[in-house]
This record gives C-alpha cells, sequence and structure tokens, in this order.
C-alpha cells in the first residue's frame, strides 16, 4: 500500500474525528513561517494524544520536545481545572514560535515552556521537588530516549502513563547492523522499556500521513 493510501485515509479520519480549530490551524501555520521541521504529530495523532492523556485526569503533564507546540496544545486541553504543564525545548526559536503559539491557543497560563537541554533540565525538575507527573509524552531527539526514560521514570508515580512518539522508524528498528545513531537510540530505549519492571508497557504500530512508525506506551507500576 502507498504512502498516498495512508494520508488519504487519516484526511478522512481528521475530517470526521480530529478536525482543528482555530488554534491549531495557526499554530501550525506559524510553524511553517517559522521555518520549523515539518516534523509535529499529525491531526489525528494530536487527538490520540489528547484522549489518552484525559483518561488520566491529569493535572501535571511532562513533554519532552515541544517544536512548534503543536502537540502541546492538544496535551494541555486534557488538564485538569488549574493543572499545569511543562514543555522542554532545546532551541530558543522553536521556543518562542512554541509560547507564542500557546499564549494565542489561551493556554499561556496552564503551559510553561522551559529551554535547555533536556538531559540538563530533567535532574533540575527532580531537584526541584515539584509533584510528579501524571503524563510524560517523549518526542524529542531519539539518541537519549532511554535517559529519557530513566528520568521519567523518576519523575513519575504509580499509575503514570509515559508515551514515547516515533519508535518504529518505518522498521528500521529490526536491523541490528544499523549505523543510523537514531535508530540505534531507539533499540536501546526498546530494550530498557521491554526489560523494565517498574512498568508495563507495549509498542503499537502507525501508519497514516507520517508513514509507519510506532508509538509506546508504559504505565508506571
Amino acid at each position: 500500500m502507498s504512502n498516498d493510501i495512508f494520508g488519504a485515509v487519516d484526511q478522512f479520519i481528521d475530517e470526521r474525528f480530529a478536525q482543528e480549530d482555530e488554534a491549531l490551524l495557526q499554530a501550525r501555520q506559524a510553524i511553517i513561517a517559522g521555518n520549523l521541521p515539518p516534523i509535529s504529530i499529525s491531526q489525528n495523532q494530536g487527538k490520540f494524544l489528547y484522549m489518552l492523556a484525559k483518561l488520566r485526569n491529569p493535572q501535571n503533564i511532562l513533554e519532552i520536545g515541544t517544536l512548534g507546540g503543536y502537540s502541546t496544545i492538544w496535551l494541555a486541553r486534557a488538564l485538569q481545572p488549574g493543572g499545569k504543564l511543562i514543555t522542554l525545548e532545546l532551541d530558543q526559536h522553536h521556543a518562542d514560535v512554541a509560547t507564542a503559539n500557546l499564549r494565542a491557543a489561551g493556554l499561556g497560563d496552564s503551559a510553561i515552556v522551559r529551554v535547555g537541554n533536556a538531559l540538563e533540565e530533567l535532574p533540575k525538575l527532580k531537584a526541584e521537588g515539584g509533584k510528579p507527573f501524571d503524563v510524560i509524552f517523549i518526542d524529542a531527539d531519539k539518541e537519549p530516549y532511554a535517559e529519557y526514560f530513566q528520568w521519567a521514570l523518576q519523575l513519575s508515580h504509580q499509575g503514570t502513563l509515559i508515551i514515547a512518539d516515533n519508535v518504529v522508524r518505518e522498521a528500521k528498528i529490526l536491523d541490528e547492523d544499523t549505523t543510523d545513531p537514531e535508530v540505534k537510540g531507539v533499540q536501546r530505549f526498546i530494550k530498557l522499556l521491554s526489560e523494565s519492571k517498574e512498568v508495563t508497557a507495549t509498542i503499537i504500530q502507525t501508519v497514516g500521513s507520517k508513514y509507519h512508525d510506532g508509538i509506546a506506551l508504559a504505565i508506571v507500576n
């Protein structure tokens, strides 16, 4: 089956279940206008992410990897009244675009963009002693996915939902001889996830406008 078919089915689903409102449309347009990489989650993936988060009735959400804030808007809308979302972004320009998008969506008070290397910011979050997160979404550079997962565990409580995107890589994870650092990073993450006794986890393959990939889901035991 071709990517055209996957994209057409995605559009069919989007029109019925994942319509974008003005804030999401503006966010997508701002990402294009700001010359950010075209790697945001798709509409229906955003709706799926929102529904997953909503099931946890979250007061606190952590996102690792902001880009232009498109996924952040979907996640922040799942927060309970008075809830807070923290999203970590390495690139200042990306963070500026995301901050503007969140404000335009009316989420400026509930969603906070922190700029810096996630592997430096995550220990700071731990040291600050805030409440554990109810939902953690990992969607950043792939090489340190295993380390992001280890920090996610430290920032969790029993029942926390940890979601990691882009973990099938068009089946490249099956290549044991790969030299691709992103694929190798995902392979390390999958090994760690599969061996962890701290979570109940699985991976779901996905197809669509993003072609063939997958999402990991883990619930902290």
